[in-house]
């Protein structure tokens, strides 16, 4: 027995294996996404591969860690409750929720259970695009009290992402106008459009205004749109498709200072 033993983690957006000492201090981590294993001590190299062994499935690059990029460094010394990226689909609600529930039995359902539910499916097909080079931030604290909803930032550009409750549900768009069902109507694609207008003075890049609908029945784009996708939750992965905007150190330059939650507070 080498004394080392493997603790699974997920960090930053990655799938990781930890070897720690039995005291808990780490002196190599494996990430799943990139093959390779840092060695915080050379001398450990053998015991910490053998240690690893029933957990690698194919061709590894061992080395120390990697120099962090600026990026990187500007992401690590974030404060943890300045550090946006944490932040689960619907964190608003969910805390919301938490400190008042409601009246046990209602009429009618919350509200909120719905928008929670809506943020929750789009945000989780927005997760899956983590592995081809994308991150997205979750509910994005905005000065007086509003929130995007969903910021993703990837190859393809950015996009302020707002989710819609709209299951088993009929949606019909008239620019600016959004019906779901048999409720009124809304101008719904207004509020769309001043997100990724917000996102876009933060940011100082374009950010793109995308109306995310969370499984709808049938939906119906009655008149052309001007600059914005109404995408429902299935189709979200044809972002992950579009490239060509950003490089890889511009992607995650955004990303760093997007996470910031200092980066919002001057809106």
């Amino acid at each position: 027995m080498n004394g080392l033993r493997v603790v699974p983690a997920w960090r930053h957006g990655q799938g990781r294996l930890y070897v720690c000492l039995t005291d808990g201090r780490n002196v190599a981590w494996y990430d799943r996404d990139t093959a390779r294993v840092n060695l915080l001590s050379e001398d450990r190299r053998e015991d910490v591969l053998d240690t690893l062994a029933p957990f690698l499935t194919g061709p590894v690059t061992v080395g120390p860690p990697p120099v962090p990029t600026p990026a990187e460094l500007a992401r690590l010394t974030l404060h943890p409750d300045d550090d946006l990226a944490p932040n689960r689909p619907g964190e608003a609600l969910v805390v919301a929720l938490d400190r008042d529930p409601g009246p046990p039995h209602r009429l009618r359902p919350d509200p909120r259970r719905r928008a929670l539910a809506a943020e929750q499916a789009v945000g989780d097909a927005l997760d899956r695009m983590e592995g081809a080079g994308w991150h997205t931030l979750h509910s994005v604290p905005l000065p007086g009290g509003a929130r995007i909803h969903h910021l993703v930032i990837g190859p393809g550009g950015l996009f302020s992402v707002r989710a819609l409750h709209a299951r088993k549900q009929r949606v019909l768009v008239t620019d600016p106008m959004v019906t779901v069902g048999r409720r009124e109507a809304r101008p719904l694609l207004r509020q769309v459009r001043t997100d990724a207008d917000r996102a876009s003075y933060a940011l100082t890049a374009e950010v793109h205004p995308v109306l995310a609908l969370a499984g709808p029945a049938a939906l119906d784009v009655l008149s052309p749109l001007r600059d914005l996708r109404v995408l429902q939750d299935t189709e979200l992965s044809s972002l992950a498709r579009l490239g060509g905007v950003l490089k890889p150190a511009d992607v995650e330059a955004l990303h760093a200072m997007a996470r910031d939650r200092h980066t919002w507070l001057r809106l």
